[in-house]
């Protein structure tokens, strides 16, 4: 198992945002967190990549335990992370930005900067370009590059598809699944539900900082109480 993650309880001072998430990633898998705003997603995400402090429980990454180990450490050991919002630096360019995705790296990045720009031929014709001057779209582009940069064994994903047009989404998930078909392994947050099922091998469920279903993505997908809750209306149609 790459990822395995065990009863983790997590606070934002006194509220508890995650109470007791299990979930595991196998190696090769895209698997998806659906759920409402609030439900824990990114916090789960942060969690993983060490942004935010466990409680309790524990986080284990190719079978040994980083519960403890810092952000930055777990981006050295493989744990990718394109967070919701982007947060790009506006005033560096696009290939500036993507080099301090390898900024942890002791070994050459050359490798990854040529599979980026293979990946995203919009970036290659714009790596001169400041990201601050970039459409929602280009950065969300920019903002899955720079942590391709790392070389991750596993990439967490939050929130890709947010704010962009229709025929971005669809580009974007191509773009996630052609990542996973090239031997990484994608944890993925996506408020479209619909998108994220559709390429995901496994789906986690999660309501107010607990996990309330997993199932393959496909029996998600056709899930009445899921479809109801989570791909009813306008959610993820387009």
């Amino acid at each position: 198992m790459l990822l395995e993650v065990h009863d983790i309880h997590v606070h934002y001072g006194k509220i508890a945002a995650l109470k007791g998430i299990s979930l595991q990633v196998d190696e090769g898998e895209i698997v998806t967190l659906i759920g409402a705003n609030g439900a824990g997603k990114t916090t789960t995400l942060k969690t993983v990549s060490g942004l935010r402090p466990l409680t309790s429980g524990s986080i284990r990454f190719q079978g040994r335990d980083i519960s403890k180990v810092a952000g930055h450490k777990r981006v050295v050991m493989g744990i990718g992370h394109a967070p919701e919002g982007r947060g790009i630096f506006p005033g560096m360019t696009v290939q500036e930005n993507l080099l301090m995705g390898a900024y942890a790296r002791k070994d050459d990045a050359t490798k990854e900067l040529d599979e980026v720009y293979d990946l995203f031929p919009r970036l290659a014709e714009r790596k001169q370009q400041f990201g601050g001057t970039m459409s929602g779209g280009e950065q969300q582009m920019l903002t899955i590059g720079r942590a391709l940069m790392t070389n991750p064994k596993v990439l967490l994903l939050d929130e890709p598809s947010m704010g962009l047009a229709p025929l971005l989404i669809k580009q974007i998930f191509e773009i996630i699944t052609t990542i996973n078909q090239r031997g990484t392994t994608v944890l993925l947050v996506e408020q479209n539900a619909q998108q994220a099922l559709q390429i995901a091998h496994r789906a986690y469920v999660m309501e107010t900082g607990t996990i309330t279903k997993t199932a393959p993505a496909q029996d998600l997908l056709h899930d009445p109480a899921v479809r109801a809750a989570y791909l009813g209306g306008d959610l993820g149609i387009h």
